[in-house]
Parts: structure tokens; sequence; C-alpha cells
């Protein structure tokens, strides 16, 4: 029997589909076209919400298959590996992503060291090869220095964890005809030497990859102490700070800030980058937001080439009166 088809990983958090699951669909549908194949959605938990699954076919699924038991409510590693193992062996998938989430790093290689698989972890680029059908995986690697695409030509299924906000979910088609089948899980799969004991979320991660704003500084801002002007900026547009690699390495800003390749990747509302040049390795991390504003003094900084805005000058002739316009325009939206 031959393997076929394209397979997500869809994640849930109490009941609720995570917006990771959209954006390995953007991703799914590109590969599941170019492969002429169905795409389907994996999740496991319980009492998923039934809208939640709808809206998976919505925007591109045209099979989602829901595992279920209360076992499986919260992430355990060996009865969501024992239940999606079955799955592969049943429906033999010819190529399954996931999310580089705390789930998907764990998940996925336990399943492909169980199924035999190949995996390439941390993707920034996924495609076709196309005369051998093969899955290109594209990632960083020597600390984000250079990108390697890595084939896993001789075992099925391949297998890739693809960085969460490194692409947006895919658009909602309402109406669109799919199957969703919910699957009880066979009790004999739902054992775990783990138990969970708590969850306490990061908050610190989280502001910076869920923040609508995010203002990114660089080595342009010469020292650590010129942060100041980056903190104003960002608090007159509630924006989280983000930084390049250089002012990470330099100690200006901890490492949870860094933007880029070998850090965090962002997609927000609006990126506003100061001082930063614009090399491969942060553009790779930023260049989903929805809108780009680049404050630099070369007019050739490859940041421009990405930026929806460019302002060429002196970030510290130029930050400060950004800074005092934007906060008039709220002072005055009050009155």
């Amino acid at each position: 029997m031959e393997y076929k088809g394209v397979w997500i990983l869809a994640e849930q958090f109490n009941g609720r589909v995570q917006r990771i699951s959209h954006e390995l669909l953007t991703r799914g549908l590109d590969l599941a076209a170019k492969r002429g194949v169905a795409l389907t959605a994996v999740i496991f938990g319980n009492e998923i919400d039934d809208g939640d699954l709808r809206e998976l076919i919505d925007r591109g699924a045209d099979d989602v298959i829901a595992t279920e038991a209360p076992e499986l409510a919260n992430f355990l590693v060996e009865p969501y590996a024992a239940c999606m193992v079955k799955l592969i062996e049943e429906h033999r998938p010819e190529i399954v992503i996931a999310g580089a989430t705390s789930t998907g790093r764990t998940l996925m290689p336990y399943v492909a060291i169980k199924t035999s698989a190949g995996l390439t972890a941390d993707c920034t680029v996924l495609d076709i090869e196309p005369d051998t059908g093969n899955l290109l995986q594209t990632r960083p690697a020597i600390g984000g220095n250079i990108l390697a695409t890595i084939k896993t030509p001789n075992h099925r299924p391949q297998m890739a964890t693809v960085r969460p906000r490194s692409t947006q979910p895919a658009a909602r088609q309402p109406g669109r005809k799919g199957k969703i089948t919910r699957l009880a899980a066979p009790p004999e799969l739902l054992a775990s030497r783990i138990t969970r004991v708590d969850f306490v979320p990061n908050e610190s991660e989280h502001g910076l990859q869920d923040a609508d704003n995010v203002v990114s500084c660089g080595r342009g801002i010469k020292k650590g102490e010129n942060l100041s002007l980056i903190y104003d900026l960002a608090g007159s547009l509630d924006a989280a700070v983000g930084a390049s690699r250089d002012v990470v390495d330099r100690g200006w800003l901890s490492y949870p800030h860094q933007v880029g390749l070998s850090g965090k990747t962002v997609s927000p509302k609006l990126y506003l980058a100061v001082g930063i040049s614009g090399t491969i390795q942060h553009l790779a991390g930023m260049q989903t937001s929805e809108t780009v504003v680049a404050i630099n003094s070369d007019p050739e900084a490859q940041i421009f080439r990405v930026a929806d805005f460019g302002i060429v000058g002196n970030l510290f002739e130029v930050v400060p009166v950004v800074t005092r316009k934007i906060k008039a325009m709220k002072e005055n939206s009050k009155h």
C-alpha cells in the first residue's frame, strides 16, 4: 500500500483549536496542491469544540480526524503518540507536519522513531521537489548562519515541524465541503508513565509572539543605555520590544526578545524596525508582519526591501519625533 496524502497536526487547549493549526493549514494547502492529494487535519483531545473542527474545514482541510478521550484532554506524549502511530499505520500519509511548539517538538520525534520516519525540526520553508515528489525541508543551521535544505527520500511518512508565526493562518472559506470524523481513543493506547501536575504559562514569550505591535532595535542604537528611546516608542504604541541577534549578543537585551532564525518568529499587525540592517536571518523572523516600518540611516539597508514604509535618517533624531507625534495623536483622540 502506497503512502498518500498530507496531514497537519492541529492543536487544542481546553477543547479549543489553537492558531498554529490554521497556520499549518496554509503550509498544508500548498504541499497538498503540489502533490495533488487531500489535506487532513488530525487532532487529539476531549470534547473538542464542534465549531472549531468545522473551521478547520473552512480554512482548507478536506478531512478532520479528531481522536478523543478524557485522558487526551491535556498533552501527554505517550497516549498522544500511541494514538497518532495507530492513525499513521491505518492511513499511511506521505507527509505529516506539526508546529514547532512544545507539543510538536515533543510528539513528532517520538512518533518518528516509532514509525521509522524521517523528521526535520524547526523548518522555515517547506516545498515539494518536482522530479521526485520528496518534501524539501529548509531550516536554519550552525546558529542560524546558513539555511540547510533536507529531504528524506527513503522513509515515509516525511515529517517536519515548522515555526509558529512563520506564516499567516489560512483564510476562511465558509461553506467548504469536508468530512469530520470523531473517534473514541482505544483504552489500551491511553496509558502514560507521566502525570500532568500543573500548567504555568510563559508570560515573557507570550508578550512578544502574540503582540499586535512590535518595536525591534538593532545595533544601530549603539549602546544599551539608548534602549530608553526604544521603550518610550514601544510604550506609545502599546508594543512589545524585540531585538536583532546583535543586540542580544551584546547583552543589551535578553534572549526572549530576539527575533530571527535563532530567536522568535513574530507576525504582528505592525513591526517597527529601528536601527536594524535586515540580515536574512532577521528577516526570516518578521517578514510575515502585516505592516513593516523601518528607520535606518543607510538607504541601502536590506530592511527597506521588506518595509512598507521607510524613514532614512538618524534614529536618535527620528525616534523622539515619531514618539512625540504618536503620543500627541493619542492625547488628541481623547478629546
